[in-house]
């Protein structure tokens, strides 16, 4: 009678250790934060999308272990005071990673926060995290995109160049980017004529773009996003002004193309990656890559934009937990991602080795036109800048 009593016990601690099967099917949460609301809407609902994109090809491939894999999205507002809040209640939580944000600013405001962990994996190109530390950034860098642009720009015989950037972290960057892209070997004949500044608050940029037109530049670039590029946008269409315009990848989303279509420039070019002229895409790893991104939106009934600078990171993160185990510390998942070499995602061969932080370099960068005809993008220029044969 011990000895069944003893039997019985042993096999009820078994049983109690064991996953039952609703704690197995338990789905595996990754936060993230998000301007779902306010200025950046445009970019939070595209980086949404990346994500649950992400999340059903992860799903109907077996999760993590069995487990399936479930994003869970947290509004800023576009405000990075809400972000610092929402980071300290997760860390609270002692998450191992946070995806997010889509600005820059709202990543700034975090970034400090991270110096131990969790993992901050910001969906902004335009962050520069120190390497080795617990920030990485998702996209080729703003630097990159710039050069490229300059490179295309030298390319197409536009010398004179005009910048109207914002006042904030991302208009910052951009000047910074800029003044480095001119600096570059091959690009000393490039000058910047009249250089403008604005605040994200203002209602108009007339005096600016007036102040740009008497320059008379052969290209501006406008490295706003959100409502302030529609601000841009305005008062060169009020000024009835006809110049090619550059702007970031930020801005090429189909819902903010319709709400400006009526005062788009006529040459409205962007910074653009290989997801968005998958056409154009001659690695054969990455045209697959991209394919199965295009499937997985289709899915959604979405349009391709901007969602694989949310897409690509909410992967890798995900292949870094299927190796780790769901449970991994910020620390292992850090150094997993940091020594990632040839991941190749619907932007690109990621080598963060090379490209610490990031993964990807100048080498994925393009530079794309809008079409208002077709109502899409199209690429006008190889990855590294050169303009292709027959596109302008």
């Amino acid at each position: 009678m011990i000895r069944m009593i003893g039997s019985v016990i042993a096999v009820t601690l078994v049983l109690s250790l064991m996953p039952t099967s609703s704690t197995a099917a338990d789905p595996v949460e990754i936060e993230a934060i998000l301007p779902l609301t306010g200025q950046a809407a445009f970019i939070g609902k595209a980086s949404a999308e990346g994500l649950k994109a992400a999340e059903n090809i992860v799903n109907k491939s077996g999760g993590i272990g069995g487990r399936p894999v479930k994003f869970v999205v947290a509004d800023d507002q576009s405000n990075p005071q809400n972000d610092v809040q929402l980071a300290n209640d997760l860390i609270a939580k002692h998450v191992a990673v946070i995806m997010g944000s889509a600005l820059v600013a709202n990543c700034l405001a975090m970034v400090p926060l991270m110096k131990n962990g969790p993992v901050l994996y910001c969906l902004s190109p335009a962050l520069h995290p120190d390497p080795g530390s617990f920030v990485f950034s998702g996209g080729a860098a703003a630097s990159d995109t710039v050069l490229v642009a300059i490179r295309y720009a030298r390319q197409r015989g536009w010398t004179r160049i005009a910048t109207i950037n914002p006042t904030d972290a991302t208009g910052q960057d951009a000047d910074k980017s800029i003044a480095a892209a001119l600096a570059e070997p091959g690009n000393q004949a490039l000058q910047i004529v009249d250089q403008q500044h604005f605040n994200l608050t203002d209602v108009s940029v007339a005096a600016q773009i007036a102040h740009i037109q008497a320059r008379n530049p052969q290209m501006v670039i406008a490295w706003a996003s959100g409502t302030a590029i529609g601000t841009v946008f305005r008062a060169i269409n009020d000024a009835s002004y006809q110049v090619p315009v550059l702007t970031s990848q930020a801005n090429a989303t189909y819902a903010q193309m319709a709400q400006f279509a009526q005062i788009l420039p006529k040459e409205l070019y962007f910074a653009g990656v290989p997801s968005m002229e998958p056409d154009q895409v001659q690695d054969r790893a990455t045209k697959r890559a991209v394919d199965a991104y295009d499937a997985a939106l289709s899915q959604l009934g979405v349009r391709p934009e901007v969602q694989a600078t949310a897409y690509d990171p909410a992967l890798i993160v995900v292949d870094a937990l299927r190796k780790l185990g769901p449970d991994a510390t910020a620390t292992q998942l850090r150094d997993y991602i940091a020594g990632i070499r040839n991941w190749v995602g619907a932007n690109g061969p990621y080598d963060f080795r090379t490209y610490p932080q990031r993964g990807l370099g100048v080498n994925t960068a393009t530079v794309l036109r809008w079409d208002a005809a077709k109502g899409t993008w199209y690429g006008v220029s190889a990855p590294g800048g050169a303009p292709l044969k027959g596109s302008t």
